[in-house]
């Protein structure tokens, strides 16, 4: 059965936020639909480097969770990012899980750890920080923000102790459909 995507209106499987889900959900729908993506990623030797990546997010579960996967590919299009983040809110504990699949390895990573802030909300922007399983880094912090129905940006940032900060990717999402 296609639904109809609540940002755009088209015919999509992108499933709708159920009435009765705890309404912080909502804070997460601007990841539905499908994104084509330019990810800057900095090298080792300080300089920028441009992959491609799509990322495609839907409510799942009856509208109660949000579901989106990632993928990114290098220069010669060889895949080499690929899972998806699970996202809920627990309105009786007032705190987010996340988790994000690493589908190469078969690893869950949790996002958003209470230990490391769990997840802030400041007007147009999410942010939350994690223990890297993969990175040669200790901790990522990502932030999220929406810019518009058709455009946003995820900001990657690294560090060693979780008080010091260093970007280290930006990825520029625009809508497809």
């Amino acid at each position: 059965m296609n639904l109809p995507d609540p940002i755009s209106g088209h015919d999509e499987h992108y499933g709708t936020l159920n009435l009765a889900a705890p309404p912080e959900l909502s804070r997460f729908a601007f990841l539905i639909g499908h994104w084509r993506c330019e990810a800057k990623i900095k090298t080792a030797a300080d300089e920028w480097q441009t992959l491609a990546a799509t990322w495609l997010g839907r409510f799942i579960l009856d509208g109660y969770a949000i579901a989106d996967e990632y993928r990114m590919t290098n220069c010669t299009g060889d895949l080499i990012v690929l899972g998806s983040n699970l996202r809920s809110y627990d309105a009786s504990q007032k705190i987010w899980n996340i988790r994000w699949l690493n589908a190469f390895s078969g690893s869950w990573t949790d996002l958003a750890s209470a230990e490391l802030g769990g997840v802030e909300f400041d007007g147009n922007s999410i942010r939350y920080a994690f223990k890297e399983p993969v990175a040669d880094h200790a901790y990522t912090r990502a932030t999220y923000t929406s810019h518009s129905a058709t455009h946003f940006t995820w900001h990657g940032e690294q560090s060693e102790d979780g008080t010091n900060w260093r970007e280290f990717m930006i990825v520029e999402a625009h809508r497809t459909n």
